[in-house]
């Protein structure tokens, strides 16, 4: 069995790409996306693709209102 290398995000790098808006603790798509190394759009077909694997407000698109 051969050891996998495994990077780890430092803490403080997560810490800064997470906003408070409207109360609410979140990622924006792109900083999610940047954090494992892929494009935006590859994350979002990901998550649309597996949906089943993911809460009801893991994403969601914002509005004005």
């Amino acid at each position: 069995m051969s050891a996998k290398n495994i990077e780890l995000i430092p803490v403080e790098r997560i810490r800064e790409a997470i906003i408070l808006l409207r109360g609410q603790k979140v990622m924006l798509d792109r900083d999610l996306a940047a954090l494992y190394g892929v494009q935006t759009k590859v994350l979002k077909q990901a998550v649309k693709r597996n949906a089943e694997r993911f809460p009801g407000d893991f994403m969601f698109v914002l509005s004005a209102e």
